[in-house]
């Protein structure tokens, strides 16, 4: 969901790339609340690290814990966040109440994407 607020709503402003502690497949109720507001991840995949990539980033953006604790270590010169969002995946109950939980984490992550690209245009300035 990251990556896909980040391509649609940074365009012009950032570039975004992705990946993970581990491959894996991109989660369909994802791609079902991101098609609710418009942005289609079906494309996307989940891509390992890679270090070479990771060296040349100026902001790198870590969603949960693991991920923050996995993720190589960063030169001085990257700025780096950690954003720790709510994994809906592991989520039990009704297909409603999951789906519920995968919107408040498509909301939650859309609005401190937001946020970063105004300071990265505000820094530009």
């Amino acid at each position: 969901m990251a990556e896909g607020f980040a391509r649609e709503l940074g365009k012009g402003v950032l570039v975004a790339y992705s990946s993970g502690v581990m491959t894996s497949g991109v989660q369909p109720r994802a791609i079902t609340v991101m098609r609710e507001i418009g942005i289609d991840i079906t494309g996307q995949k989940s891509k390992e690290i890679d270090t070479s990539l990771l060296g040349s980033m100026d902001i790198v953006v870590t969603l949960c814990t693991s991920a923050e604790a996995a993720c190589p270590l960063t030169p001085p010169s990257i700025r780096r966040l950690h954003w720790p969002v709510h994994d809906p995946v592991g989520t039990a109950g009704s297909e409603e109440e999951i789906m519920t939980e995968f919107r408040k984490t498509r909301d939650e992550i859309k609005r401190k994407i937001e946020k970063l690209i105004e300071e990265i245009k505000k820094e530009r300035q």
